[in-house]
């Protein structure tokens, strides 16, 4: 079986909502990563067996097949195909493993694995709301399915409120946390640690080069003034990860290509999971993935040097951090989604991306990303920067 090599990974920087990046259409934005990709690996275009896209909320622009539009959006030539997945906020770190996969088969031996999300432009839910109020079904979540989990909905923040609780985790733990991850987002920005992975995108004002939702001048205070999303509960907008608009892409290939297009590599995928657990309490599930791909890989946590845990809520990195005895030190090392943005399908190569770059950079060899997604699943990728 063939090893799956990472050539290059990179992401456009962070977009507030309405922000830096709200003129651009979600396919011309990724169709900017797969041209990007392409230009900086000199890999002939014509050679690309597939284009696999994460994208969370299919409907409006990023509609009709977003990764099709995207090659179509792109310089790339026509007769490069294009698949959407959706896996929730792990859709591109999905799309990375079924690219590794296709890889290591031997049934493909080039594919871009990338992730879009214009959170501006296409409200998050706007697949479902937008139906909803027209009267149309009755959403996603069937009555059988209520009645075997005993609720009417299943909800990212009232999962997140459970682990808070579980842990036992206050507002001011979940305050501190956002406050670090602020702090070393902003430390990562001054000293142009994210210089190598970002893909400055033209605006109106010129050129967006930085994310745009990290807070320079954050403070304690700050954070703990924002109002809390539910009374009686601990979280709030500041402790939570930012929407987001962006996308990211990695070039995935075997080493019959290695060879054969003259690539260096940059990192190679070395494990993949995704396990499934409890829906209601949602997003604990990374805990139990990074156990599995540990155990798959062989390797223990304190081989790793780095660790990039998706901070859609303060609480999953803390609760991961916890069980899991990781070091706060490796973990989202850069800041995270909270600093940084949660462009849903595009956060898991851009975790990817901040998290290669960032092995190279320091001179480590083993890093680890997983993410909580909706359901109640999680995907691990454990990675050797070459």
């Amino acid at each position: 079986m063939s090893d799956a090599y990472i050539v290059e990974t990179l992401r456009t920087p962070g977009g507030r909502r309405k922000g830096a990046l709200s003129g651009w259409h979600p396919a011309d934005m990724a169709g900017e990563v797969l041209n990007a990709l392409v230009e900086r690996t000199g890999i002939d275009p014509a050679a690309i067996d597939d284009v696999i896209m994460g994208c969370v909320t299919k409907a409006g622009e990023q509609g009709f097949n977003i990764g099709r539009n995207a090659v179509l959006a792109s310089r790339l030539p026509d007769t490069v195909p294009a698949v959407t997945v959706d896996r929730q906020c792990g859709s591109s770190q999905q799309a990375l493993h079924f690219a590794a996969q296709g890889v290591k088969s031997g049934a493909q031996d080039i594919v871009i694995a990338a992730g879009v999300e214009s959170m501006t432009r296409v409200p998050m839910f706007a697949d479902m709301t937008v139906l909803a109020k027209a009267g149309i079904g009755e959403g996603p979540v069937s009555p059988r399915i209520r009645e075997r989990y005993g609720v009417t909905e299943f909800s990212q923040f009232r999962g997140a409120e459970m682990i808070a609780q579980k842990h036992g985790l206050s507002r001011d733990d979940l305050d501190a946390y956002a406050l670090e991850s602020h702090r070393r987002a902003a430390e990562a920005t001054r000293l142009g640690a994210f210089e190598r992975e970002i893909l400055p995108l033209e605006i109106a004002e010129g050129t967006h080069r930085h994310d745009e939702g990290i807070r320079f001048d954050a403070t304690a205070e700050s954070i703990g003034g924002v109002d809390l999303l539910a009374d009686g509960g601990v979280l709030s907008a500041a402790n939570a990860s930012q929407i987001c608009d962006g996308a990211s892409g990695a070039l995935i290939v075997s080493e019959r290509a290695l060879k054969a297009h003259g690539l260096t590599p940059i990192a190679r995928v070395v494990e993949m999971c995704v396990t499934a657990g409890d829906p209601v309490i949602m997003l604990e599930e990374p805990i139990t993935a990074t156990q599995r791909a540990l155990q798959r890989s062989g390797l223990t946590l304190e081989e790793i040097a780095l660790y990039e845990v998706n901070e859609a809520f303060a609480p999953i990195p803390l609760a991961w951090m916890a069980q899991l005895d990781a070091d706060p030190a490796r973990t989202n090392a850069h800041g995270g989604a909270i600093a940084l943005g949660h462009p849903l399908g595009a956060s898991g190569t851009r975790l990817l991306s901040t998290l290669v770059h960032a092995l190279r950079k320091r001179g480590e060899r083993y890093g680890l990303q997983t993410m909580c997604e909706g359901g109640g699943t999680a995907n691990v990728t454990i990675v050797e920067a070459l």
